[in-house]
């Protein structure tokens, strides 16, 4: 038997549960606790490996305190469908690494840099470190 994969619209609308959970500094379970679940119940919808229904979208949206449209922003085109095409690859990847920990973290630390000019030799020196060039 062949493990199913979850669909990549149930995993961009998991992650996207998680991000703003994250941005509120909420856990799962005070998530769950809101929503009558438990953790592993919102642990398996930030995974995509439970798809999340209509009505608990909109639960989870008034929980969150944001529109249910949240969810869906950059999620990916389904083949044959009508629709803005998919997000570029680079944009995926900052939605992807906004969705870690550290990712959330780093992004919060950051914006409290008041000085430009210190938060431009932040970014050489992770461009540096990354073996890219400057812009």
């Amino acid at each position: 038997m062949v493990a199913k994969s979850p669909n990549p619209i149930d995993k961009h609308v998991g992650s996207r549960i998680r991000l703003r959970r994250m941005m509120l500094g909420m856990s799962q379970g005070t998530l769950g606790t809101a929503l009558g679940l438990t953790f592993q119940q919102v642990q398996k919808y930030e995974k995509g490996a439970n798809r999340v229904g209509a009505s608990r979208l909109q639960q989870i949206s008034q929980a969150l305190q944001v529109p249910v449209a949240f969810f869906f922003e950059g999620a990916p085109s389904m083949p044959g469908c009508a629709g803005p095409a998919s997000e570029a690859p680079a944009q995926a990847d900052v939605s992807n690494f906004l969705a870690t920990s550290e990712g959330l973290a780093l992004t919060q630390a950051f914006v409290r840099i008041k000085d430009a000019s210190l938060r431009r030799r932040i970014v050489d020196l992770v461009q540096g470190i990354a073996g890219e060039n400057g812009s």
